[in-house]
This record gives structure tokens, sequence and C-alpha cells, in this order.
């Protein structure tokens, strides 16, 4: 798996709204900031956050696009990028866009998220 594959895994996982589709991408120490700010550590934590979402968010769309890789190495990977989501909270149509940045390491033949910082635009 190259970091361009985990890219587009990772991206089908969240649009499954399934956490024991995204579990296996991340890192079980990796830390993820949302971009509400909140901060979310450790595997535990962040299946809390992700559920939570899933289950907020109903038919969410989470987009990534102009992905910029800033490294690539043979262990390790960071690339910036913009994001936008859309779905239904409470019967209400919502949505947001911003901009990501995502640490990924290598762990035998496959990548995970270590961390994820998603900000405003």
């Amino acid at each position: 798996m190259t970091p361009e594959d985990f890219l587009k895994t990772y991206e089908l996982a969240l649009a499954s709204q399934q956490w024991e589709t995204v579990a296996p991408l991340i890192h079980k120490n990796a830390c993820i900031t949302f971009s509400d700010g909140s901060v979310h550590q450790a595997i535990e934590q962040i299946e809390k956050a992700y559920r939570r979402n899933f289950s907020l968010i109903e038919s969410e769309v989470f987009t990534i696009g102009d992905v910029h890789w800033v490294e690539r190495r043979e262990d390790v990977a960071v690339y910036v990028f913009n994001f936008t989501w859309k779905g239904i909270i409470n019967g209400q149509a919502a949505g947001g866009k911003g901009r990501g940045t995502t640490v990924i390491t290598r762990e035998g033949d496959s990548w995970k998220l270590l961390t994820e910082h998603l900000g405003p635009a």
C-alpha cells in the first residue's frame, strides 16, 4: 500500500460511517483534532469521537481534495489538503469546509493515521 492508496482507502472508510471500517487505518496512539477544536488522543477517545459523529451526522459526505504531499519517506508521510463535509443533523442540512494536515506512518505493509488536524479554510 502506498500513501496515496491509504488516502483513498481512508476517504472510502469515512464514507462508510462505520467505525469498524475506519479503525484499522488509525494508529493506536493517534491524535486527531477536529475542526471544532476538540482533541481526541489514543484509539479509545478517537473511537468515541468517530462513533459520535457517525451517529450525529446522517448521510455524511466527507471529501478530501487539493492534496499536497509535504514529505514522503519509507516509514512516514505528511500531506495537507482541503476538505468539505455535508450531511443531515437533527433533520437539517449541515456542512462545512476547511484545511487539514495529516501524518501517516507505516506499520508492516500498511499505513496508519498518526495525527490529523482539521481547521478552518
